[in-house]
């Protein structure tokens, strides 16, 4: 922070909540507080990406996911005692006042009364479908894929780091382009025309351009276009979430996943089997569907700064590969990452 940005952050009473949860919202925004307390501030935790006081709220290791934060002066409040602040300084006036006065200037009735009002907001935030905020796990200003592979990821080689390198909440863009043999069984390719959840068609040396990007819930997304030379163009879509390690689910159509592990051996990077889930109102489910497709299997080895080679395919131990891609791109625009 700039010492004009520091000084104005210890004027008045600063709010960081979650802008998603309805709860959280509302609070913020029928909060009053007593003029000869200052100025209210709101920062919504998801938006507001890159406010200094997240960095601040982040180095004291408060979780936005367990309670909002209210700082005033040099105090931060995290969960019921923000609640129980919120109270001490609220002027009174408006339902949302007196009822928070009500119930939070007690310190004691704070700490009964909040985790039933954190289970509901958590409640309200699966059924809408609305990951969790994860400050203390996200790092916004480094790649996503540096929190998955851990300590493993100073030791990818260039290529791979530019291949990952999109920070989440970002605008930044990373293109590679290269061509592709694909493989679709006519299983597969049925299920696609259907569903349009996979790739319908097979193909020799299709040229492809696939563009990664993030969204405003972090997830890192891929815009894969096929350039079949009889077909014309085809777009297919997925967008990966973090779960937890170095484990994430990539998502399509319907919220269908695949749930799979990031590793680096030292030659190459694999993505093992996870599973398959269905995520129905924020809740993800296990899904048979290797009983269906198979169990899906990717690697991607460097073959230059540049330059990368990969292969995936599902393997159905009756069906044998019901779908496979293989080839060999190049990182051809890295844009907005540091």
């Amino acid at each position: 922070m700039t010492e004009a940005s520091t000084e104005k952050a210890k004027e008045g009473v600063w709010f960081v909540y979650d802008g998603d949860c309805p709860i959280c919202k509302t609070a913020a925004h029928a909060l009053q507080i007593r003029k000869a307390v200052g100025a209210l501030h709101l920062v919504n935790a998801r938006q507001d990406k890159d406010h200094p006081l997240l960095q601040e709220i982040n180095d004291r290791r408060l979780d936005l996911d367990e309670g909002m934060v209210l700082k005033y002066r040099d105090g931060y409040y995290h969960g019921e005692d923000a609640l129980h602040m919120m109270a001490l300084l609220g002027s009174g006036h408006g339902w949302f006042n007196k009822m928070n006065a009500l119930l939070f200037r007690s310190k004691k009735l704070a700490r009964l009364c909040y985790p039933a009002m954190r289970a509901t907001r958590n409640a309200l935030l699966r059924f809408k479908g609305v990951r969790k905020i994860r400050n203390l796990e996200i790092d916004p200003q480094e790649p996503l894929f540096k929190t998955v592979f851990g300590a493993q990821w100073d030791a990818l080689p260039p290529v791979m780091k530019k291949h990952y390198a999109v920070r989440p909440f970002s605008d930044d863009v990373v293109t590679v382009e290269g061509h592709l043999d694909v493989r679709i069984s006519p299983m597969v390719s049925v299920m696609a025309r259907l569903t349009g959840m996979l790739l319908a068609y097979s193909g020799k040396n299709v040229p492809v351009t696939v563009v990664f990007r993030s969204d405003q819930s972090g997830a890192f997304q891929f815009d894969r276009t096929f350039h079949f030379p009889e077909k014309g163009d085809v777009a297919f879509r997925s967008r990966m979430e973090w779960i937890e390690g170095n484990v994430l689910v990539e998502f399509m159509r319907f919220g269908i996943g695949w749930k799979l592990a990031y590793e680096w051996d030292g030659e190459k990077i694999i993505l093992r089997h996870r599973g398959y889930v269905w995520r129905i109102l924020g809740v993800m489910m296990p899904l048979p569907m290797s009983l269906v497709i198979g169990k899906g299997h990717a690697e991607e080895a460097p073959l230059s700064e540049d330059a990368f080679s990969m292969w995936t395919h599902a393997l159905h131990p009756l069906f044998g590969k019901t779908f496979g891609y293989a080839g060999k791109f190049r990182v051809t625009q890295v844009s907005g990452t540091p």
